[in-house]
């Protein structure tokens, strides 16, 4: 049975339905792919029996949702989580424990699809529609296929569950995956917040730029987002950041050096181009000294077998990750290696003592890098 909630009272009594089973499958929508202020637009909860969709814009109260989330009795089964509990810490700081992550749980098992689609065909014969994967989730009133398109996201999901932890008991592997859901728990958004005077930084690029280029691009980027929150728009909607990038680098004087910039579109030129060469002109304007210059951190002494540690901490990661039939960035990745690389330890204790390696990873891999280091 599904139901569409819009109201505090029919919430409080689904949920308190839900908290009295074993576990709820847990999805949200969002739209930040039209919208420049993005939020959840929809919570999906479903049992093995039911399938709630709760509108988060007609419900007034949603704290009976962060209640079920928060609630250790219940288990909370998603599909890669990691963005679903930032948003809700975001939004409603809401925070899950007692997770299950469908998506983890098909890639400690080495499964070579893990998208929700590829399994739920592979583990049940059910096949997804993809014709809402873009959808306006902020559109209201909500058509009935897209309600039942975002159901689906929750309604098998309790099956899958079961089919994955069964494999991952049988294989001796329920461990590894426990530890990686209980760092789920831990998830905060850490994205941007208003006034971020530094986001135009953390655009990939943006840094390889040189000053006046990236005074540019800083004026560029300023401009978009005024233009993408005054029409409540995608930044990338209105433009997107290799077209910016090409005009920064460009620096272009004039309508006509606008039009040749290579990689801005004739079409975004013409729309844009004023604005464009008016953002460029003020850069260009700019005295030396106030043009950004980016903090370089001080480089410690380099060590010249850093390289050669990592190669051989992979070369042992891969032997590792080929025996037990999981992509080697599973096993553990380029990141913790080099970690483990600088450290350099020499024996068990000083392995454990590397903080980003998990308790299954040391238990599987820790023998082989210690051989490597050696």
């Amino acid at each position: 049975m599904d139901s569409y909630v819009r109201s505090d009272a029919e919430l409080a009594a689904v949920v308190a339905e839900l908290r009295a089973g074993p576990l709820v499958a847990v999805d949200t929508e969002a739209a930040s792919f039209h919208k420049y202020v993005d939020r959840v637009y929809l919570v999906q909860l479903s049992s093995r029996a039911r399938t709630a969709i709760i509108d988060p814009l007609a419900v007034g109260n949603l704290g009976p949702v962060g209640a079920l989330l928060a609630d250790p009795a219940v288990e909370k089964v998603f599909h890669d989580a990691d963005y679903d509990l930032r948003i809700l810490d975001r939004d409603y700081g809401f925070r899950g424990v007692r997770l299950f992550d469908t998506r983890i749980a098909a890639q400690l098992l080495g499964e070579p699809a893990i998208g929700l689609g590829s399994l739920l065909e592979k583990y049940l014969g059910v096949r997804l529609s993809k014709a809402h994967q873009k959808a306006d989730w902020s559109q209201r009133p909500l058509p009935p296929a897209m309600l039942a398109y975002a159901a689906d996201d929750t309604r098998h999901l309790p099956r899958l569950r079961d089919l994955l932890h069964a494999q991952l008991a049988a294989r001796g592997r329920l461990a590894w995956a426990q530890e990686e859901f209980g760092r789920l728990e831990e998830l905060r958004w850490t994205g941007a917040v208003d006034g971020d005077e530094d986001a135009y930084l953390r655009v990939k690029g943006a840094k390889a730029l040189r000053p006046r280029e990236l005074a540019a691009f800083r004026q560029l980027h300023a401009w978009r987002e005024a233009v993408a929150q005054r029409e409540d728009k995608a930044p990338f909607r209105v433009i997107g950041n290799d077209p910016l990038l090409a005009v920064s680098r460009a620096l272009p004087e004039t309508a006509d050096g606008m039009g040749k910039v290579a990689g801005l579109p004739a079409s975004l030129a013409r729309r844009h181009g004023p604005a464009l060469l008016d953002a460029v002109r003020r850069a260009r304007a700019l005295p030396e000294a106030e043009l950004p210059r980016l903090a370089r951190a001080p480089r410690g002494p380099k060590d010249p077998k850093f390289d050669e540690r990592v190669e051989k901490l992979k070369a042992a990661r891969n032997r590792v990750a080929a025996e037990l039939g999981l992509d080697p960035g599973v096993v553990c990745g380029r990141p913790t290696l080099e970690v483990v690389a600088r450290a350099a330890p020499t024996d068990r204790a000083g392995l454990a003592a590397v903080g980003e390696l998990r308790r299954w990873q040391l238990d599987v891999l820790g023998d082989a890098l210690l051989a490597a280091l050696a």
